[in-house]
């Protein structure tokens, strides 16, 4: 798996809730095999903070959604 993606953290993310926008960030990332150091420094979070959302142990802020939604916009162009 490219970038490090654990077969763990690939698993859990496809069990957890489709409906979180954390875990949907995590399943764009996988698939376009972006790092996660790289998402962390777009968003100006911590690797820790994106890997509890694609975990989808934790939801992003609300401060924070439409920084994440206009970043996975630029990874489907």
């Amino acid at each position: 798996m490219s970038y490090g993606y654990s077969l763990r953290l690939v698993e859990a993310n496809k069990r957890s809730d489709s409906q979180s926008l954390g875990v949907a960030l995590g399943r764009l990332c996988i698939a376009k095999n972006v790092p996660v150091n790289v998402v962390a420094d777009q968003l100006g979070v911590t690797r820790m903070t994106v890997y509890n959302w694609f975990w989808g142990e934790c939801e992003p802020s609300a401060s924070m959604t439409e920084r994440i939604e206009s970043y996975m916009t630029s990874l489907c162009k």
